[in-house]
């Protein structure tokens, strides 16, 4: 009798489990096709697009015009987008000097025109209206 309960509670608990890992990997496949989307505004050089449809946390930390003239002395030298990889991305609900709520951070190897070897680091997060926005960018 003991050893039935064991192996239903486990059985309860592989469920949840496996319930819960499914969920994140839906969360984390939507924010990669709302980043790739984003990435594609910043890769056509079309800056002022890129902040209009990022998350409202990003917009409050930096100013249209700032978030343009950033990109235009970073991102434009860079020349063409050649290739870009996911290589990791990771779920969380906590983020260093960000608010709780629903992120995934992700990690892309990229290769641009005038540099071969990039990490671009994107971090959407699940936005007050339901939708992933791009609330982070980074290029290493």
């Amino acid at each position: 009798m003991i050893n039935r309960r064991v192996y239903i509670l486990s059985l309860g608990m592989l469920l949840v489990a496996w319930s819960c890992a499914m969920a994140d990997t839906g969360k984390k496949e939507a924010a990669k096709a709302s980043a790739l989307e984003w990435l594609q505004r910043v890769d056509e050089e079309a800056y002022a697009d890129s902040w209009d449809s990022a998350a409202d946390y990003f917009k409050n930390a930096v100013n249209k015009e700032q978030w343009v003239q950033m990109l235009r002395t970073v991102r434009t030298p860079l020349g063409r987008l050649l290739s870009r990889v996911p290589k990791r991305i990771a779920y969380r609900t906590s983020l260093p000097g960000a608010p709780d709520g629903q992120y995934v951070v992700i990690q892309f190897s990229t290769a641009f025109e005038n540099k071969q070897s990039a990490i671009e680091t994107v971090t959407p997060m699940l936005d007050a209206d339901g939708k992933w926005r791009v609330s982070g960018y980074y290029i290493k």
